[in-house]
């Protein structure tokens, strides 16, 4: 009766801290892209990301190995921010494209899936290779430690996935897009140098 009322206060409390870590991730974004809609496209990566946590949550349970208790839930809010770097870099390299160079979302965000690939897949397997030794735990708390480590590399690795392949469709269709700047590139194409500011008076011309 104690465990039941237990899970029962900390699902509730749950519920609270997950919306609490959307709202302040997104007003976050929100204010980093000057825009609704970016913000949007990125938060999309969260529910694919807890999918695949949450299948693999079920499968484990079958066997009695794993529960939705408090340190998977731990792992779910861990995981909410760590799945939402992958959306924010692919979606800033396509609001530079568009605002630089002024081209379409269909090519920004090609160009921008294309040039973060790898910094994708190189994060993604760190973070998971840094895991995997709580998937191997033994001794005191080993149980903890695998729904954590279980939730975050399940996680990571589905919606990693996802992000990859259904992202830049939803950013397509969602994206308002960003506005071209002329002038703001250099001869090179690329975005010309902001000039230090210095406190020495402008020399007058010979």
């Amino acid at each position: 009766m104690g465990e039941a009322r237990q899970f029962v206060e900390e699902g509730s409390s749950l519920y609270l801290t997950f919306a609490l870590a959307l709202a302040i991730i997104f007003l976050v974004l929100a204010s980093q892209f000057e825009s609704v809609r970016d913000p949007l496209v990125i938060m999309f990566t969260v529910p694919l990301a807890i999918s695949g946590a949450l299948i693999s949550l079920g499968w484990t349970h079958i066997s009695g190995e794993t529960s939705l208790n408090i340190y998977s839930q731990v792992g779910l809010i861990t995981l909410v921010g760590l799945i939402t770097k992958h959306g924010i870099l692919m979606c800033e390299v396509a609001k530079e494209e568009q605002v630089f160079k002024g081209v379409s979302k269909v090519d920004a965000i090609v160009e921008a899936a294309t040039v973060r690939l790898r910094p994708i897949l190189m994060t993604t397997s760190a973070m998971i290779a840094g895991l995997i030794p709580l998937l191997f735990a033994t001794g005191a708390g080993a149980a903890s430690r695998y729904n954590i480590g279980l939730v975050i590399v399940a996680g990571l690795g589905v919606g990693t996935l996802f992000t990859l392949f259904v992202l830049p469709v939803l950013y397509t269709y969602i994206s308002g897009g960003h506005r071209y700047h002329e002038g703001m590139e250099g001869d090179d194409g690329e975005p010309e140098a902001v000039k230090p500011l210095t406190d020495e008076p402008p020399q007058p011309a010979s």
